[in-house]
C-alpha cells in the first residue's frame, strides 16, 4: 500500500511510524521550514526530521494551489493520503487524487472541537472526556465522516503537554488499527458527523493566556491547566507579572477582592478569585525558571509572611 503522508507538528510523528509500519510512506508532505530559537534559524518541522531519517522524500508545498504541486502528488501514485495536523486545508482537486482519498487523525471526539486545538480547548472547557477519531476528508474544516474513533477521559490534572502525549499514541493506534484493516480489504463504514454539538476549537493566541482574577477560581485552573507547555498561563501577582504553571480551585468563599493573596503555606500560595480561590503550586517570576509556590513565598517575604 503506497502511502502519502502529510503533517507537521511533534503530534503527528507516531502516527507516521504508524504508517510506515502498516505500508510503503512513499512521501512525506509538511510546512516549510521556520525560524526558530532565538537566532531564529530556519528550523525543520518534526515530522520532516522523522522522514529525513527514514530516508522518504520531503515536500514542503506552500499550498496546493498550482497544477505542479498535484502533478507531484500524482506522480506518487498514492493508495492513500494520511493527514495529521498538516496545518493546510486540501482542495478538492487533491483529495480524488489517491485511490482511497484522504485520511485525517484528530484529536477529539467530532463534531466536538472541529478545528486548530481541539486538546487545550477541551481541557479549557472542562471536559470530562476526549478522544480520536479518524475520519475520511472532505472541503470542510474536520466535517468528514468518521471512521473510526476512539475516548479517554481526561483526567483532573491533566495538564495540556500530558493529554497531547496521550492522544498522539492514541492516533497511532486508531491508524494502525484502520490500516490493518483496509489491507485486509476490510471496508469502515464511514458515520457521519452528528449536525447537534459542532464547537470550534480555534487557535492558540498568547493574549488568552494572561489571567483575569474576576472570573471563578474553577475557570482559571482549567486555563493553566491547557495553557500548559504553551502558551503558559501568566498574572499580576503582589505587584509582578508572573508565570503560573500548576494551580488547583477550591471551593471557599470569601469577601476579598479578587486577585488578593489570602494566604501563603507549603500547600500553595491562595489568591481570591470572582467566585473561590485558585492555589498556586508551581510559578515562574520574570528571567528566571519554574519554581514551587514555597521558593516563591521564601523568595518574596517582603510582602508574604
Amino acid at each position: 500500500m503506497r502511502i502519502v503522508f502529510a503533517g507537521t507538528p511533534e503530534f503527528a510523528v507516531p502516527c507516521l511510524r504508524a504508517a510506515a509500519l502498516r505500508g510503503e510512506v512513499v512521501g512525506v508532505y509538511t510546512q516549510p521550514d521556520r525560524p526558530a530559537g532565538r537566532g531564529r534559524g530556519l528550523t525543520a518541522s518534526p515530522v520532516k526530521l522523522e522522514a529525513v531519517q527514514r530516508g522518504i522524500p520531503v515536500f514542503q508545498p506552500d499550498n496546493f494551489r498550482s497544477a505542479e504541486s498535484k502533478r507531484t502528488l500524482r506522480a506518487l501514485k498514492p493508495d492513500l493520503m494520511v493527514v495529521v495536523a498538516y496545518g493546510l486545508l486540501l482542495p478538492q482537486s487533491v483529495l480524488e487524487i489517491p485511490a482511497y482519498g484522504c485520511w485525517n487523525v484528530h484529536a477529539s471526539l467530532l463534531p466536538r472541537w472541529r478545528g486548530a486545538a481541539p486538546i487545550q480547548r477541551a481541557i479549557e472547557a472542562g471536559d470530562r472526556q476526549t478522544g480520536v477519531c479518524l475520519m475520511q476528508m472532505e472541503k470542510g474544516l474536520d466535517t468528514g465522516p468518521v471512521l473510526l474513533s476512539q475516548a479517554i477521559d481526561i483526567g483532573p490534572d491533566d495538564t495540556g503537554g500530558q493529554l497531547h502525549d496521550r492522544l498522539a499514541e492514541l492516533g497511532a493506534r486508531v491508524l494502525s488499527d484502520a490500516l490493518g484493516l483496509l489491507r485486509a480489504t476490510i471496508v469502515l463504514p464511514p458515520k457521519p458527523q452528528a449536525t447537534a454539538g459542532v464547537t470550534y476549537a480555534h487557535k492558540l493566541d498568547k493574549a488568552e493566556a494572561r489571567l483575569d482574577w474576576v472570573l471563578p477560581a474553577t475557570v482559571l485552573a482549567n486555563k493553566v491547566r491547557a495553557f500548559n507547555p504553551w502558551p503558559v498561563a501568566e498574572a499580576q501577582l503582589l505587584g509582578e507579572r508572573v508565570r503560573i504553571h500548576a494551580a488547583c480551585a477550591l471551593d471557599e468563599t470569601h469577601n476579598t477582592a479578587p486577585g488578593r493573596v489570602l494566604g501563603a503555606g507549603r500547600e500553595g500560595i491562595d489568591v481570591a478569585c470572582g467566585q473561590g480561590v485558585l492555589r498556586l503550586l508551581s510559578l515562574q517570576r520574570d528571567g528566571g525558571k519554574p519554581i514551587s509556590a514555597q521558593d516563591y513565598r521564601n523568595a518574596r517575604r517582603d510582602v508574604l509572611p
